[in-house]
Parts: C-alpha cells; structure tokens; sequence
C-alpha cells in the first residue's frame, strides 16, 4: 500500500463496514475506495468509537450529508474499531453519548493499513489521528488534513474546500462559492 501524497492515487483500501440500516446479521459489508470511483470522497479517520470529540464531527457531518450529497461528495468515516463497534455506537442514542441514525458508512480499519497508508496512524497508541482527506473523482488525493486528537474539524471548512476544488480554479484565500476567482 503506498502513502497517501497529494497530487497522486490514493491509497486503495477495502474495510468491513457499518453501513445505515444495517443490523448484527448484515453488518460487515466491504466497502473499498473504487465504490467511489466517478464521485468526490470526504475520507475521515477518527481514534475511537465511543469517545467525546468523535461524535461531535461524525454527527456533523451526517447532519449536513445532503449537503455533500447535493455536490456529488460521499463521506466514509473510518476508525481501529471493528464494524460491531460502530454498529453499538450508531444504534445507541445522540442523547447517550452515542451516533445514532448515519448518513454515511464506518469502515473498520482494524489492521491499521489503511491508517498507516493516510500516514495518520499513532503507532504506539495504535489509534489514528483525526485526519481528512479529499478525493477526486478519479481517486486522485486532493486535500489533506490532520489534527490533533483533541481539536474537532470544522464541516464548513470541509464543504468549502470541496467546492474550491470543485471549481478547478485559483481560489484565494477565505474563498467561497459565489466569490470570484482568481484570473491570471
């Protein structure tokens, strides 16, 4: 598996998955980064199911998945924990401390290749980082980002950096949709 550089391939991936409806029989369906192939792809890792700044992002981005839908973006959430684990954390309750109904699957990196391959691993925690990646249609990486454990992102900054790329413009900074680009 090649390290994740913008500018080039992403790194392939399949992971077993909690997907929305699924239950304990059907959970565990593959999802790998060619089912994204002809689509923009928000790809975040996060270190761990039931955690506190976790849920904060994931139930963000699913409240704002029709937004990502309306721009032809997927979002694919991915974690060290197993696809039971993130089936438990969706089927409990906001109010819980858990997801509740998702927009969007949660890949199991249970391996950690995926995490190492996005360069986003913490080796000796075995967790990763929260790191988020863009990639175009033609599974070309685009956008990287990587925080700290402890700082959640921000899903307005990701939907506005998705649009910029969109654009296939020059987009200074602060740029947003509707704003001018950038002539040379």
């Amino acid at each position: 598996m090649s390290l994740a550089k913008v500018g080039q391939p992403a790194p392939d991936f399949t992971m077993k998955s909690a997907k929305p409806g699924d239950t304990a029989k059907t959970v565990g369906s593959p999802v790998s980064l060619s089912d994204y192939s002809g689509k923009w792809l928000v790809l975040f890792f996060y270190p761990l199911d039931f955690t506190f700044v976790c849920p904060t992002e994931i139930t963000a981005l699913s409240d704002r998945f029709d937004e990502f839908a309306g721009i032809d973006a997927e979002v694919l959430g991915v974690s060290i924990d197993s696809q039971f684990s993130h089936l438990a954390w969706i089927n409990t309750p906001r109010e819980q401390h858990g997801l509740g109904t998702l927009n969007f699957p949660l890949a199991s990196d249970l391996t950690k290749e995926v995490a190492r391959a996005y360069g986003v691993l913490i080796e000796e925690a075995g967790i990763a980082l929260r790191g988020l990646f863009i990639i175009d249609p033609n599974g070309l990486l685009q956008y990287a980002v990587v925080n700290s454990l402890n700082i959640g992102r921000s899903t307005d900054e990701t939907l506005r950096v998705l649009q910029a790329l969109q654009t296939g413009g020059l987009c200074p900074s602060d740029w947003k949709p509707g704003k001018p680009l950038l002539t040379v």
